[in-house]
């Protein structure tokens, strides 16, 4: 295992790339996060280098609270499946999510929504949160945390104000959750159980 988790290194160049954005030139900013972005316009013009340039960039810095939540989760799932199981699931779990969510949107005519910001790391977190349901234990715990993750996911979909990020994130969530389904189904796995000396 590597002395330094590779998702805490993910994490702080993410946090260190916010930082330095902020002391960017306002148009400078809006240029290359708009040049990061996987919105419909850029999807639909074939940037499809966006699908990865997207996860590595943030509109301003992480809350501390969320990017320990972010170190965690990763530095765990490459602790149980190492570090390109890990990478692999947030990678497919990102580009996935977004491009359904392009899906649902290459017709629409707003053009603020063409043009959306649509960077950051929360469609690759949900997809590595939902596949980590396969390191519970087998029984009523993995399939409770399954529910509730999937009910607190879909809550601000079915909300008057909804936004095509929380639509994204349910999407990542149940693509992480359909990988932890077909890790369920692999005999032999080894996988370090949350809760097991295993």
């Amino acid at each position: 295992m590597n002395p330094i988790p590779l998702g805490a290194v993910y994490a702080g160049g993410v946090q260190i790339g916010a930082h330095a954005l902020e002391r960017m030139a306002a148009a400078d900013r809006e240029e290359l996060l708009r040049d990061c972005s996987t919105n419909v316009d850029n999807l639909a013009a074939g940037r499809w280098g966006t699908l990865l340039s997207s996860a590595f960039v943030v509109e301003e810095p992480m809350p501390l609270p969320y990017a320990l939540l972010l170190v965690a989760v990763l530095g765990y799932a490459e602790y149980a499946y190492g570090a390109w199981w890990t990478a692999a699931v947030f990678l497919f779990g990102h580009a996935t999510a977004t491009l359904l969510v392009y899906g649902a949107l290459r017709r629409t005519t707003d053009a603020r929504v063409r043009r959306a910001l649509d960077v950051g790391t929360s469609y690759g977190f949900n997809a590595v949160l939902g596949a980590l349901t396969s390191a519970l234990p087998r029984g009523t715990a993995r399939t409770a945390a399954r529910a509730v993750l999937l009910t607190l996911a879909a809550a601000p979909v079915v909300k008057r104000g909804r936004t095509f990020t929380d639509a994204g994130h349910l999407a990542a969530l149940a693509i992480g959750v359909g990988v932890a389904l077909a890790a369920d189904c692999l005999s032999g796995a080894n996988r370090r159980k949350i809760g097991s000396n295993a």
